[in-house]
């Protein structure tokens, strides 16, 4: 009679647990935006909006990418542990449901903090570099990604039950990613921009030829003259350049993006 009783009184969750999710949605939701905008829609970097050196420097701004992503994890390891400490939790009812607002309202934070500290105060980078409203995507994504993840997430706290909650948290996780991801697709206006990496031991000269051979714009280079960032002439294959010691051949199905507002480097 008394275990009967007990298992009758609402549960509680700590403190801790609430955490857990919380740091485990706004890590996933730093890894969405940096896989998606920096490296696969290829946007923005971390400090695109900084146009002094040593930011000018494509390969500080992938360093810096990479220092994020780092943070995302470090954030994200937080966020397990805080987990892992109130395991014991997640076998209560309705624990799975309590999870999965909390990390889709972290989510959410993620993209309201990027949005009003990076966009807007600090200046760091927009939504969409080479677009000519970057106000517009900066407030789409504000209100989508931030607004309507922290929404739902709320929702989802409040909904009462625990049949089908943790399917459709996760369900709008998976959400976003299938809404984001065709835009990866869409043709950028005019000719796309790739990056080109050639192996070690060829020269500026030796790649400069190469580029010749697909008559590719120069838009930008490093101090090395082995990371190029072109734009191929019409009709011409960038992945030809793979025949003429090319390392790596970046870009060449993605919109143009961060690429677009790189000046031209002679």
């Amino acid at each position: 009679m008394e275990s009967a009783a007990i298992s009758k009184v609402a549960w509680t969750p700590t403190a801790l647990f609430r955490w857990a999710g919380y740091l485990l949605g706004f890590a996933l939701g730093g890894f969405f935006d940096g896989i998606l905008l920096h490296q696969i829609l290829q946007w923005h970097h971390l400090f695109s909006g900084i146009e002094t050196a040593p930011w000018l420097d494509l390969r500080m701004q992938v360093m810096a990418d990479g220092l994020f992503h780092l943070l995302m994890y470090g954030i994200a390891l937080a966020g397990l542990w805080c987990l892992w400490r109130t395991r014991w939790e997640y076998a209560q009812p309705g624990a799975g449901r309590r999870l999965w607002a909390d990390a889709l309202i972290g989510f959410g934070v993620w993209h309201v903090i990027d949005a009003v500290l990076s966009h807007w105060l600090l200046g760091l980078h927009r939504i969409r570099m080479d677009s000519a409203s970057p106000l517009l995507w900066d407030l789409v994504w504000f209100a989508v990604f931030g607004l309507g993840f922290i929404a739902l997430g709320w929702w989802l706290s409040r909904r009462g039950g625990t049949s089908g909650t943790g399917r459709a948290g996760a369900a709008a996780l998976f959400g976003a990613v299938a809404i984001a991801m065709p835009w990866s697709m869409l043709p950028a206006p005019g000719q796309s921009a790739v990056l080109v990496l050639f192996r070690p031991g060829v020269s500026a000269p030796q790649a400069i030829a190469a580029l010749e051979r697909i008559d590719a714009d120069l838009l930008w280079s490093d101090a090395s003259g082995q990371l190029w960032a072109v734009r191929p002439a019409a009709g011409q294959r960038a992945s030809l350049l793979y025949r003429h010691g090319a390392l790596w051949v970046g870009g060449s199905l993605l919109p143009a993006g961060c690429l677009g507002w790189l000046q031209v480097r002679t």
